[in-house]
């Protein structure tokens, strides 16, 4: 098995490519070591010192590191444990993982229909490409709640992402979108 990397925007993240699917539609995202307790993947990452967080898309892992080590001390230990890990076949989740946290007004399951389409088509395939994901979580009253996953959590550019692109592109398809703001979970 070939493990490539990939820088992401975000310096303390790098995007690790097995040249395999991973979660196929789904994504994890694994803010601390109490969250990994759902994966033992990400368990096994958390045990290594340096590790701040854990994302799985499609067919990639992130990882974000503290400033406590530098990659080139932590991606040899990652690229072993990840191989490692999915050679034997280990499942990545326990159970199934899925998770809903949407918070939207029935009556606009119409507009709802219409940004997770934006969302879907046009601004998750480039996100994941820069090592993360974008969850919708909810549209009251105008707002588009959205969750930044992976390397674009903490990223220095998520705000400007999500204000400058996203709201943007939003306000220009769905008049009925005022803003878009980041949420925790």
């Amino acid at each position: 098995m070939f493990i490539e990397t990939e820088g992401t925007p975000n310096p303390a993240t790098l995007k690790f490519l097995p040249g395999q699917d991973v979660l196929g539609q789904r994504t994890a995202d694994f803010a601390d070591a109490e969250a990994a307790a759902a994966s033992p993947l990400a368990a096994a990452l958390f045990a290594l010192p340096g590790v701040a967080r854990v994302f799985m898309g499609s067919d990639f892992i992130t990882v974000t590191k503290t400033d406590q080590l530098d990659w080139p001390a932590l991606k040899p230990q990652i690229m072993g444990l990840l191989m490692e890990h999915l050679l034997a076949g280990t499942p990545l989740i326990a159970g199934d993982g899925a998770e809903s946290l949407e918070d939207s007004d029935p009556a606009d399951q119409e507009i709802v229909a219409q940004i997770k389409d934006l969302l879907d088509t046009r601004v998750r395939p480039a996100v994941a490409g820069d090592g993360g994901d974008i969850v919708f979580r909810g549209f009251r009253d105008g707002v588009v709640k959205l969750h930044m996953q992976g390397a674009c959590a903490g990223c220095p550019s998520s705000t400007a992402t999500l204000k400058h692109g996203i709201e943007n592109m939003l306000r220009h398809y769905i008049p009925e979108v005022r803003s878009v703001e980041q949420t925790a979970a």
